[in-house]
């Protein structure tokens, strides 16, 4: 049984066939893979700080990217092409928003771990491969677990909680040195000294994972910041993915959506990483838009809303929240104010 039917019991009239083809499945993991074979192995073979205009420039052209395909389901996505269209664009919005959350926890880990810049890119690449199988499996246990007609209602709580939880003030502070994906790690394997005995001067091991010292192989304070941004991905999935399964029906516009969203995370993240603080506002727009999709989920018994309709929402909601953080900036805190 297909995801599209599976997902379809749940529901009293039968969503639109899939049009993810085995012909499409093939060609967009192929032209993934592509294009992160030409990122890393052309365009960032030499280690190096992305610069401003650098990430810009990809930022833009991942977006390009997503809206020609987007274009390409307005265009041939068979007879209900213009609903799945909406469809995949809502998705991209909605993960792109989520995406600013991963963004703030990854200052913070590359900062804790004082990973220099040049390496950054390296560490996001590959993370945003284990991204890419980490999200097929949640998206795929997701459409199966809707098969069960009391799951909507559990995975439609469970954003309103999450969106209410968010819209909660409370001071960021995330213990990197206490996060249990750190104490599992070094349980696992042993970590290569950060800096030198008695000295406070990082150890500089490039960009390599794995390293021999003393004849032992050991793992690279790299590859445990991999590791965190691994775990930190999964467990933004649990969001995002029920958020995106009210979205659409179709798993291939779920995940090609999701992936669109994912492959742009790495240069948002150098063009926006300095600039969290100016958006302030961004978080309680999040918080309002995965309540409102999770009411959606709850209430599409009784109301089915329009995709232009839920666009709408959640265009409105991203745009009011980033005019708000920019016509009323946050205040500056004066010198000498405890944290």
């Amino acid at each position: 049984m297909s995801f599209s039917l599976a997902f379809a019991q749940t529901q009293e009239a039968a969503p639109p066939a899939s049009i993810g083809t085995p012909l499409l499945w093939g060609g967009f993991l192929a032209f993934v893979a592509l294009m992160l074979l030409l990122d890393l192995g052309v365009f960032h073979k030499q280690a190096h700080a992305i610069r401003i205009r650098e990430a810009v420039a990809w930022t833009l052209v991942w977006i390009t990217l997503a809206l020609i395909f987007n274009a390409g389901v307005w265009i041939f996505g068979g007879p209900d092409r213009h609903e799945l269209a909406l469809q995949f664009l809502t998705g991209y919005l909605l993960e792109k928003a989520l995406s600013v959350d991963n963004i703030f926890v990854f200052i913070l880990i590359f900062g804790f771990f004082k990973v220099p810049p040049m390496y950054q890119h390296r560490v996001l690449f590959w993370g945003i491969l284990g991204a890419l199988v980490m999200r097929g499996i949640f998206i795929w246990i997701g459409v199966g677990l809707l098969k069960f007609h009391f799951m909507i209602y559990l995975f439609g709580l469970f954003l309103v909680f999450t969106g209410i939880k968010i819209l909660i003030p409370k001071k960021e502070e995330i213990h990197v040195d206490r996060n249990l994906a750190v104490r599992f790690f070094r349980m696992l394997f042993p970590v290569a000294p950060v800096s030198a005995p008695g000295s406070a001067t990082p150890i500089d091991y490039g960009k390599k994972f794995l390293v021999k010292i003393d004849g032992r192989t050991m793992a690279t304070p790299l590859l445990l910041v991999l590791f965190v941004v691994e775990v930190t991905d999964l467990i933004f999935a649990v969001d995002s993915v029920p958020a995106i399964l009210v979205i659409s029906k179709d798993p291939f516009i779920i995940y090609t959506s999701n992936i669109f969203a994912i492959l742009g995370l790495r240069a948002l993240y150098f063009v926006v990483g300095g600039m969290m603080d100016r958006f302030h506002y961004l978080k309680i727009g999040l918080g309002m838009i995965l309540i409102f999709i999770g009411v959606k989920m709850v209430a599409q018994e009784f109301y089915k809303m329009p995709a232009w309709m839920s666009l709408a929402v959640v265009v409105g909601l991203l745009a009011g929240s980033i005019v708000a953080s920019l016509l009323r900036p946050p205040k500056a805190t004066p010198p000498g104010t405890p944290p």
